[in-house]
């Protein structure tokens, strides 16, 4: 296992869609376990693949019940209710706002090893499939911001960076 560097932004990386997951393999596991080892020394509770460059889409979520991963993670639901909550990112440390998301969602996704699943989640969970999912078809989370509010988080994380 590896703690593997973060792509910070602005990089143009950050902004291009990941490709899906069509081999099930132990470059892919030991791609999740770098995840999940470098989303816990960011720290953070949800990492992507392209949050280390890799233009996959994995995600790996710890959301303190134990890390699981989601290969090819798609919405397919979502509830009318919109929550607001607080994000952030592995990839913009140190900054964060309210972001207006769907309280409830439902996913497919495949396991590890290839086996398809579905997941209804609500708060947190919602919050998180939906911030990553957003990541992986790329769009980092401040494209979700007012224009105002996306600029003073922008100048906000250039401040902290210089220290």
């Amino acid at each position: 296992m590896t703690i593997r560097p973060l792509v910070r932004y602005p990089d143009p990386r950050l902004a291009l869609p990941a490709a899906d997951v069509s081999v099930f393999d132990d470059a892919l596991r030991i791609l999740a376990e770098d995840l999940r080892d470098t989303m816990h020394a960011a720290p953070g509770i949800g990492i992507t693949a392209p949050h280390v460059g890799v233009l996959l889409r994995v995600v790996v979520l710890d959301l303190g019940d134990d890390a699981k991963t989601y290969i090819n993670p798609e919405m397919i639901w979502t509830s009318p209710e919109m929550i607001m909550h607080q994000e952030g990112s592995v990839s913009m440390p140190g900054v964060n706002d309210d972001i207006q998301r769907h309280a409830r969602v439902r996913i497919r996704y495949r396991d590890i090893d290839g086996t398809t699943h579905e997941e209804e989640s609500d708060g947190l969970r919602a919050v998180c499939h939906q911030h990553e999912i957003d990541q992986l078809n790329g769009m980092f989370w401040i494209q979700r911001l007012s224009r105002i509010k996306r600029e003073r988080i922008i100048k906000r994380f250039e401040k902290l960076s210089r220290r």
